[in-house]
């Protein structure tokens, strides 16, 4: 275990502070000690990040030669950060599980990414855009860390725009700007709809310089199965060449994991297929915090469900809200009709109804529980599809509403829309067969990203020393809901601009004393891998790996999803539980550990997401509030909106690592706001 004494204060569960009024999740873990985060600067808070990076210690290039740093992951964060990092002269490895790098999930995203550069004169500042994210995550997340990521912004434009990532421009040559769900100024800087690829071939390109220059020594289709952690500190990674089967040890000075989020747990998710929670869940039960698990995000603008054969979903960017409308029939009755048959004024226009401050703009939590509630009215549209509920119960269902351009290309012209959104609707045309421009969109929400990640510091290190995490893979910047164009933001500011500003005061202590393979704690990895890897090899049951993703999945959707409850999370907890002996009594790993084996890899991410998912149902027990996209049906409004409830959930919920047959243990991280109120959110 790792020694996390730094980061406590002393108080203990008995501390009346600690005590929590509906404690739904009684029985299900243990309280722990109080969180502080003692690495969070003070003072006027647009000071706190330029006085941090003053204070943290130098290391001279001479040294830096004499350290190395293992990071995991190569998307944005993973990526920026090996660049970052090998160009001011340290021993870089770059590991991930893809052909190339560029294969990282982050090539995937599509809208923009978000800067206060107020280049509209719309009245956005930095202060703007870090009460906007604030608002947005529901006051749920740290100040500190949402005003670094706000006041850094404005840095990646320029850095970005310096390695030639084309973004959009307007006719005088100026940067284009797009808005964004959930803010009423302009802020959102795109390139067509293939942003998250364009920001990670800079990325790449940045690297690949560093490959050449000798600093960075690049592991393609390799795999991260344990995190070394010896004598308190993390000290290097096991893992395992996924086309040859050896399992490797790698040692360094520090370990960094920027490896992404954690969404495909619901098996159906717009995450890559290949995108998991391994190397974060492998360095939680050797001490890590988990914080927030339960803060998943559903983006509302995803192409329905089709059937029980889909592997993944597909996401259509946020963007396409700016000019479309969003829209089910007003009467059940007209749902199987030709929507262009259906006159306007038997059209419920939803979000604009309900929300007519921001209408069509709220943030994707609001739509994506308001289209839920349309659908569950039996005013969905597009075809009748069977759903298998987690019991094994059959329902036909239509899951999906309108998103209608048909306006904006009425008021802009088809020329325009094309310009704008041309990939993205060739995209849906080729998925759907049906043409865009001439027929409504039909979307519904899916699982897209998650807030929930390894609990960091300030200076983005986990309790345990010399183990830092950056991206979507930490839970630190976005509270229970994040804004979208603001993943590719946080991804490049971590890697490009603050690891490389905190990590420098960890390995001015370095170089540490040389470890090799002989050493108890690398020693303890390696035969935990491989007895793991053996183990998956000889249970030979008659259940494949994909029907228990999938059985996983489907507990996770339905009571672990837009809204849940505690008779549904107490039930889903069971339920995972049961699934968790069937599977390490009865999955069936096909091949051999010595070569190319997808089952295999398939197993050990599936076995680590039943555990995650459990977690996942008990930190959604215990936090009995409806707080960003995570809606409880004990707590709402008199008209059906989210209610918080500050005086008992305001902190983040770090977890600790039970054991095997042990209780998972809670640490309460407070969140103190100095530099704004915390409000009921409304977009009304």
């Amino acid at each position: 275990m790792a020694d996390a004494t730094h980061y406590l204060s002393g108080l203990t569960a008995t501390n009346e502070a600690s005590v929590q009024k509906s404690d739904d999740a009684e029985g299900f873990y243990v309280l722990g000690d109080k969180l502080v985060d003692e690495r969070t600067p003070t003072g006027p808070i647009a000071e706190r990040w330029t006085t941090r990076k003053f204070e943290n210690r130098l290391v001279n290039p001479a040294n830096r030669r004499k350290l190395s740093v293992i990071i995991v992951g190569t998307g944005l964060a993973g990526g920026a950060a090996a660049a970052t990092l090998g160009e001011a002269g340290y021993n870089v490895k770059s590991f991930c599980y893809q052909d190339s790098p560029r294969r990282a999930h982050s090539i995937a995203a599509q809208g923009g990414i978000n800067a206060a550069k107020n280049y509209k004169e719309d009245g956005d500042s930095v202060f703007r855009l870090f009460y906007d994210t604030v608002k947005g995550g529901d006051y749920r997340a740290r100040e500190s860390n949402v005003y670094r990521l706000a006041e850094v912004s404005a840095n990646i434009i320029d850095q970005c725009v310096a390695q030639g990532v084309p973004f959009a421009r307007e006719y005088g040559g100026l940067l284009d700007n797009r808005s964004f769900g959930g803010v009423q100024v302009s802020r959102t800087f795109y390139a067509r709809g293939q942003t998250g690829q364009q920001l990670l071939l800079g990325a790449y390109q940045a690297m690949e310089r560093q490959v050449a220059a000798g600093t960075v020594e690049q592991f393609t289709r390799h795999e991260m199965l344990d995190v070394i952690v010896a004598d308190g500190r993390a000290r290097g990674i096991i893992a395992r060449d996924m086309v040859t089967g050896a399992v490797e040890t790698h040692l360094a000075d520090a370990v960094v994991l920027a490896t992404g989020g954690y969404g495909n747990v619901y098996f159906l998710s717009t995450n890559a297929m290949g995108s998991n929670v391994t190397a974060a869940w492998r360095a939680h039960r050797k001490g890590a915090y988990m914080a927030n698990p339960c803060y998943t995000q559903i983006h509302p603008t995803c192409i329905p469900v089709t059937g029980a054969h889909q592997s993944k979903l597909t996401l259509m960017s946020e963007s396409l809200r700016n000019d479309g409308r969003v829209w089910v029939p007003k009467n059940a009755a007209d749902c199987e009709k030709d929507p262009r048959d259906i006159p306007e004024e038997d059209r419920d226009f939803f979000l604009e109804r309900i929300y007519p401050s921001f209408g069509n703009l709220v943030p994707r939590d609001i739509a994506s529980r308001a289209a839920k509630y349309m659908c569950d009215e039996g005013r969905g549209v597009g075809p009748q599809i069977e759903e298998t509920g987690p019991d094994g119960e059959k329902r036909l269902v239509r899951r999906g509403v309108y998103l209608d351009l048909t306006d904006a290309i009425r008021r802009m012209g088809r020329d325009k829309i094309e310009e704008k959104y041309d990939n993205l609707l060739d995209m849906y045309a080729r998925i759907t067969g049906e043409n865009p421009y001439e027929v409504p969109m039909r979307i519904y929400p899916a699982v897209h990203y998650v807030m929930g990640g390894l609990w960091v510091d300030y200076e983005l290190q986990t309790n345990i020393t010399g183990l830092f995490c950056a991206g979507e893979a930490n839970f630190s910047d976005h509270g229970a809901n994040r804004l979208g164009a603001s993943a590719l933001m946080q991804g490049l500011s971590d890697g490009y601009f603050v690891l490389p500003n905190t990590i420098r005061e960890y390995l001015a202590d370095g170089p540490f004393a040389p470890i090799d393979e002989s050493h108890p704690a690398v020693v303890e990895a390696q035969q935990s891998v491989q007895e793991r890897i053996n183990r998956f090899l000889s249970i030979d049951g008659t259940r494949s790996v994909d029907s228990f993703h999938k059985q996983l999945g489907q507990i996770m959707w339905e009571y672990c999803g837009m809204e849940r409850t505690k008779e549904g999370l107490v039930k889903a907890i069971g339920l995972i539980r049961d699934l968790k002996k069937e599977f390490w009594a009865n999955v069936k790993v096909l091949g051999s550990a010595d070569s190319l084996n997808q089952d295999l890899e398939k197993a050990g991410r599936v076995a680590d997401f039943i555990e995650l998912g459990e977690l996942m149902c008990i930190d959604a027990l215990n936090r009995r509030e409806s707080c960003g996209g995570h809606f409880r049906g004990e707590s709402q409004t008199e008209d059906g909106e989210a209610l918080r409830h500050d005086d008992e959930f305001a902190y983040v919920a770090a977890w600790e690592f039970g054991g095997e047959d042990g209780s998972p243990v809670l640490h309460k991280e407070d969140l103190i706001y100095t530099a704004i109120e915390m409000k009921q959110r409304s977009y009304k």
